[in-house]
């Protein structure tokens, strides 16, 4: 594939706040720790210190790994693993909620970049080594933001009744689902390859979160990715003393509340607000808030209640019944990992901002925040046809009706543009305001009003100029309707909406293997990859 870079306010698809970030901007300096970029990692790993035992790390994650076949995990994950035990390790992590068939493109976009990062820092810095790890959103529980996926243009859905976290989630009721997803893969191509890959994944592995690393893995193993499940009672014990500090005291919602104060005042727009408690008791099937009332710590919609001395009980017998909600996982995720950089979204990479006053309170580093990589894969049709009507495909970044009056105008052999023939009318209405001021000061305004009346009216008739000739090139038009819906399926850019799917189907492998070579994670380019 061949690609083109533009910088991300170009695409006009990322927040003020994003492009800020990437540009440096003075006043968002407060709220995160180094820049984004190599020099930013030569200071964290100066002063970097690791609060989590890699011990029990490793062990946990040997344990997970156990549940995959052991030809399936590469040699290079093997590697990655055992380097979590030297101190001289960091990690670099990205995370996601369990979308069934990896949901939308930038789930992948999402793990590329964190692969891509752990190469780049390692070139940088050979003395020490980068492991890629992806974070499973396995205590999630808003089941309806990841049943479902998008794959040319059909909404695929596994509908369900379920509660709980949803890394705990049975895959028995999602066959029908998995039959409709591979129906529209086909049979060319690399389609049975990946139907096999799914079919394995969700029909093997008895919940959402096995299934998902099987998938996972076999996608991304051979570039040394990790895949963490952190609903783990081990893993939890090393949060247990801030579980129990945090909501107790209510420190987290003290710290994030007034950051969301000061970030307000700047003008960001403030993604995640807390409660004051951050987390939810978690059972087999029940994930639900923890509230103080009555001086009681009680569970939502629960006959579950503890007095303070119970509530202290409970997370030193049970820290796994403990499960942070959005603003205390990434805390969570940094006392577990030797972790440097966390990849998100340009949403995620907003809210994190929110989060550092509560880093700093609890002796905890913040880690370098990553813009993911985001990208438009475009087919040698679509680009072909833009070419032929003499496009660009920056072009279609552009809104459905500005680049149709922008074609027009370009290619029409009338006259649409009236602009000259309003310049000289402009100019004999100047003329008149002066010759009718000497003879009555008060016409001069009723002149300018007539003026502008009619420069009204003239745009008006370019407007009517514009809309007819569209009638005339209706076919050329519609062509641009069709490849504006092929790369912005939804009306969106299409990593928000389309799955990977049917670019597997096409390039098999070699699809992870050319997002690995083009994207370029400190560089900050949206990307265009072309056929």
């Amino acid at each position: 594939m061949k690609a083109t870079y533009i910088d991300y306010k170009a695409t006009g698809s990322f927040s003020p706040t994003v492009v800020s970030y990437l540009e440096n901007d003075i006043a968002l300096q407060p709220f995160y720790s180094f820049r984004p970029d190599l020099d930013g990692f030569r200071q964290l790993l100066q002063h970097k210190k690791n609060i989590g035992k890699r011990s029990i790390l490793t062990s946990v994650l040997n344990a997970q790994y156990e549940k995959l076949p052991v030809k399936e995990v590469s040699n290079l994950t093997r590697i990655n693993l055992d380097l979590l035990n030297r101190e001289n390790t960091f990690t670099v992590t990205t995370g996601h909620q369990l979308n069934i068939f990896t949901g939308p493109l930038y789930f992948i976009f999402k793990i590329v970049t964190a692969i891509n990062l752990a190469r780049d820092l390692k070139a940088e810095f050979p003395d020490k080594n980068f492991v890629p790890v992806y974070w499973m959103a396995s205590e999630d529980h808003d089941f309806a933001e990841i049943n479902h996926t998008q794959i040319a243009g059909k909404k695929i859905a596994w509908n369900e009744e379920v509660s709980g976290a949803t890394g705990r989630i049975s895959t028995k009721g999602i066959r029908q689902a998995l039959n409709q997803y591979k129906g529209v893969l086909g049979i060319e191509n690399h389609a049975e390859e990946l139907a096999k890959l799914v079919e394995t994944a969700y029909i093997k592995y008895e919940n959402l979160a096995d299934a998902t690393r099987y998938l996972v893995n076999a996608l991304f193993g051979q570039f040394g990715l990790v895949i963490i499940d952190a609903d783990e009672a081990a893993l939890k014990q090393e949060l247990a003393p801030i579980i129990q500090q945090d909501i107790i005291q209510q420190n987290s919602f003290k710290n994030i509340s007034e950051t969301n104060k000061k970030l307000q005042d700047i003008g960001v727009h403030i993604q995640v607000n807390p409660r004051e408690i951050n987390f939810f008791y978690l059972l087999k099937e029940v994930r639900e808030r923890i509230i103080f009332e009555d001086n009681r710590y009680k569970v939502l919609n629960t006959e579950i209640a503890f007095s303070e001395e119970e509530l202290k009980a409970e997370i030193t017998a049970h820290p796994e019944r403990f499960s942070p909600n959005v603003v205390m996982r990434p805390l969570y995720q940094e006392i577990i990992l030797p972790n440097i950089a966390y990849i998100g979204g340009g949403a995620e990479v907003v809210y994190w901002l929110e989060l550092k006053a509560n880093f700093d309170f609890y002796g905890v580093d913040f880690p370098i925040l990553i813009l993911r990589n985001s990208g438009l894969m475009v087919s040698k049709r679509a680009a072909e046809k833009t070419e032929k009507m003499g496009l660009g495909l920056t072009d279609f970044f552009q809104d459905t009706a500005t680049l149709k009056t922008n074609w027009i105008k370009a290619n029409s052999k009338n006259q649409l543009q009236l602009k000259q023939e309003w310049l000289e009318l402009s100019h004999v209405f100047d003329r008149m305001k002066t010759q009718n001021s000497k003879i009555d000061p008060t016409l001069g305004p009723s002149t300018e009003a007539i003026k502008k009346r009619l420069e009204h009216a003239v745009f008006n008739l370019e407007k009517k100029l514009i809309k007819a000739e569209k009638r005339n090139y209706e076919t050329r038009l519609n062509q641009i309707d069709q490849i504006k819906s092929e790369l912005f399926p939804g009306g969106s850019l299409q990593e928000r909406n389309e799955n990977f799917g049917l670019f597997y189907v096409k390039l098999g492998s070699k699809l992870t293997e050319q997002l690995v070579e083009q994207f370029k994670p400190l560089d900050f380019k949206f990307t265009i990859l072309t056929d």
